[in-house]
Order: structure tokens, then C-alpha cells, then sequence
């Protein structure tokens, strides 16, 4: 099962290049935030990560129920921590 985990972001990298730093459960990887270019992302803004890559832009509830429900889920939620651990993009 692929998921979309909440991350927090809490850096702009490189803004030309469209990467950012996001915290995820204390984890923090430089992640690709293109597909979000015209949403203007700032440090302390959520996104939904999956993989390097963030898919939306998420406010802070919602980014905390998903997070609370993703970790009910058990095997699921390590194993997205999991790749996420595992996915920088340099």
C-alpha cells in the first residue's frame, strides 16, 4: 500500500530547484515540492509526502488527523516512514 504521510515543512533548500526540507515524525529529507510551485510553500507550511515528493498542501489539522490515523494503521505507517527514511533527494 503506498500512503501520503503528513511533513511539515522547515526549510527552503533551493527554491529554482523547487526542493525543501520536511520534518516527518523527526525525520527531516530534502524533497521535491514542484508539483506545488504556485502554491508559494513557506517554512511552516504542511504537505502530503509520498516518496521525495510532495502531492499537496495540507493545513496543520488536517496534517494532524492523517497522521493520527496513518499510525493506526500499524505495518502500513512503518513502512511509509520506511521509504521515506530511504528517499532524499541531493
Amino acid at each position: 500500500m503506498c500512503l501520503g504521510i503528513p511533513g511539515q515543512v522547515v526549510d527552503i533548500v533551493d527554491a529554482q530547484q523547487h526542493l525543501a526540507k520536511v520534518d516527518v515524525n523527526g525525520v527531516q529529507r530534502t524533497i521535491s515540492v514542484r508539483l506545488l510551485a504556485e502554491d508559494n510553500l513557506v517554512v511552516g507550511d504542511w504537505v502530503l509526502v509520498h516518496v521525495g515528493f510532495a502531492m499537496a498542501k495540507i493545513d496543520e489539522i488536517e496534517a494532524q488527523l492523517t497522521l493520527d490515523q496513518v499510525q493506526k494503521m500499524g505495518a502500513d505507517y512503518v513502512n511509509e516512514i520506511d521509504a521515506f527514511n530511504s528517499s532524499e533527494i541531493a
